[in-house]
């Protein structure tokens, strides 16, 4: 009996925030490591149908890297980084297109619809455009060229309204079109937090392969809860931000000065550490706040 009215008092603490987010949208963005966990993805993906059951407004973007670099090493194709982004050329773009809007994301919606969460995939190609993203080397000042990678420029939001208006969960795919009609590869971190941007959301989530962003790197039980954005200068600094986490707190930051209330950075490994983070008073990831 104890066990049941434990689980009576969880439903209850998580009363308040169902309340206070129905009708919100909610950004998430996952991918990485644990794309390649059957179980994780689907622990994700059940976490995102509550959400949309209780009246909340999940809108999902994901990745698809891990899939990606085996398609093309199957290709005979070698994957390169340059500062974490994928190096895509006219061989590499037709592959990673394929896996995300033709393999990836049709995997995801039937996962979703599985748990009765009314889902569509969205080709993020319809609706982001881009620009070519270069830089130059700090060092060289050499002008760096990915290929077909791109910056976002806008968002063409009325199809992700259309369906959020009609009580369907959008999933999209990270890619864009630049002005040639080209077809470009997105940072899915920098695609969410455009998305998010241009929704006005109320959250936009970030799922890592780590708890949230860590004082020490060596050391996971080192999570800082909270982070706010006249913080992360020195963070970045001192070396706390950095790899893979910095475009998601850039994104993070980009999207709170937009209009995004709150953003978060949660371990996906962590079974529903989705719904403990949203729903609970002390939640297990970051908050990057204003």
């Amino acid at each position: 009996m104890q066990h049941v009215i434990e689980k009576a008092s969880v439903l209850i603490e998580a009363l308040p925030y169902i309340q206070r987010f129905r009708g919100e949208t909610v950004v998430v963005k996952f991918g990485g490591s644990i794309m390649e966990d059957k179980t994780g993805v689907e622990n994700i993906l059940k976490d995102i149908a509550f959400m949309a059951c209780v009246g909340l407004r999940p809108v999902i973007v994901h990745g698809g890297g891990k899939e990606i670099s085996q398609q093309m090493k199957a290709a005979g194709l070698k994957a390169n980084f340059i500062k974490g982004l994928r190096v895509t050329d006219a061989d590499a773009i037709r592959i990673v297109e394929q896996v995300l809007n033709h393999s990836v994301n049709p995997r995801l919606v039937k996962v979703l619809q599985s748990y009765e969460c009314k889902a569509r995939g969205l080709r993020g190609d319809d609706i982001l455009h881009v620009k070519k993203h270069t830089e130059k080397d700090a060092d060289t000042g050499e002008l760096l060229d990915w290929g077909y990678v791109g910056d976002v420029t806008s968002v063409d939001i009325a199809p992700v309204e259309a369906f959020l208006q009609a009580g369907i969960t959008p999933v999209i795919t990270p890619l864009g079109r630049g002005d040639e009609r080209y077809i470009y590869n997105i940072n899915a971190d920098d695609a969410a937090a455009a998305i998010a941007k241009a929704l006005k959301a109320r959250k936009l989530v970030f799922l890592s392969d780590v708890p949230g962003l860590l004082a020490d790197p060596t050391d996971l039980k080192s999570r800082i809860s909270t982070v706010k954005i006249d913080e992360v200068n020195a963070l970045i600094k001192r070396g706390i931000i950095d790899g893979g986490m910095l475009p998601k707190i850039m994104g993070a930051v980009n999207a709170l000065t937009s209009g995004v209330l709150k953003t978060h950075i949660i371990d996906a490994g962590m079974p529903h550490s989705l719904l403990l983070e949203l729903f609970t008073e002390k939640g297990v990831g970051t908050e990057i706040v204003q």
